[in-house]
C-alpha cells in the first residue's frame, strides 16, 4: 500500500477512519505526540479476552494500515506511535469528528 509521500484520496482517509480504534488513536495523536499504542488499543475493553483481541488487532491490522497511509509512524519495538508525514492531510476530518463528538453516536469515538 505504502502511501507515504503521495496525495491521499478522500476514500483513503475514510478507509483509515473506518474503525473506531483507528479513529480513537488518530484523535488522541492530535493532542498527544508520541502516543503509546497500548492504552488506546484496550482502554474500553469489557473483558480480558476482548482486551487481548483488540491488542492483537491493533498490532496486526490497525497500526500497519495507518502506518502504510503515512498517518502514523509506529515503532513496534518500543510501542511508540507518533504522527506520520501524512497526518496533516487527515487532520481536518479528525477535527470535524472531534468538534462534533457530542452530536455523534457514542460508539463513533
Amino acid at each position: 500500500m505504502e502511501n507515504i509521500g503521495r496525495t491521499l484520496s478522500f476514500d483513503d482517509m475514510i478507509d483509515a477512519l473506518a474503525d473506531v480504534q483507528r479513529r480513537k488513536l488518530l484523535i488522541a495523536l492530535m493532542e498527544h505526540n508520541p502516543q503509546n499504542d497500548s492504552p488506546v488499543a484496550i482502554a474500553d475493553s469489557d473483558s480480558e479476552a476482548d482486551a487481548i483481541k483488540r491488542l492483537v488487532t491493533m498490532n496486526h491490522v490497525h497500526l500497519p494500515k495507518l502506518a502504510d497511509y503515512g498517518f502514523i509512524e509506529w515503532d513496534s519495538e518500543s510501542h511508540q506511535v507518533t504522527k506520520g508525514p501524512n497526518f496533516d492531510e487527515i487532520r481536518p476530518l479528525l477535527e470535524l469528528l472531534d468538534g462534533h463528538e457530542d452530536e455523534l453516536p457514542t460508539d463513533w469515538l
